[in-house]
């Protein structure tokens, strides 16, 4: 893998670190760890941290492949515990900002269950389609005078989403 694909060590910027923790930029086209999502991947953002601080760390959470972001681990098991706790109480606000192609509503909700993947890192015997809510809010559009298929121009939006689950009250409703 040459220094200017995505999951070069270098692509891992460290935005913040403590004795306790230390927060990356993922790049888009990573993976956190391994995953019989993809199978036939070999780098992942634990092993680059893992190299790049000669020690090892523990993700305490985890962003999808194609999403890019802050990326937090736990530098020692401890930490990993009281901050996965802190994720599975809900006492962490995520926020998630997108660009995407089309002008949505102002703000709203999508509410649509995601099928349920089995992870060896987060084994499950539950294969029912997990609820999910995202509460989102348009912060800006544009359009430009750009043809795609049909359309004369291209409109895109910069939305902020907040993930959740069913029946969670988000605070961009």
């Amino acid at each position: 893998m040459n220094a200017a694909s995505p999951a070069a060590s270098d692509d891992l910027p460290i935005l913040y670190q403590d004795d306790a923790i230390v927060v990356v930029n993922k790049p888009s086209g990573l993976l956190v760890h391994r995953s019989p999502i993809d199978r036939h991947e070999t780098r992942f953002a634990v092993q680059l941290l893992r190299d790049k601080l000669g020690r090892h760390v523990f993700p305490v959470h985890r962003l999808d492949k194609g999403t890019s972001g802050a990326l937090a681990f736990a530098l020692d098991k401890a930490t990993a515990t009281a901050l996965a706790e802190q994720f599975a109480g809900k006492q962490v606000r995520k926020t998630y900002v997108a660009i995407v192609r089309g002008w949505p509503q102002a703000e709203g909700v999508i509410d649509h269950p995601l099928d349920a993947v089995q992870d060896a890192y987060a084994p499950t015997a539950d294969s029912a389609p997990k609820p999910c809510r995202t509460t989102f809010r348009t912060l800006a559009t544009v359009e430009l005078p750009v043809r795609v298929d049909r359309y004369p121009t291209s409109r895109y939006a910069l939305v902020e989403l907040e993930p959740g689950e069913a029946g969670d009250v988000g605070d961009v409703v």
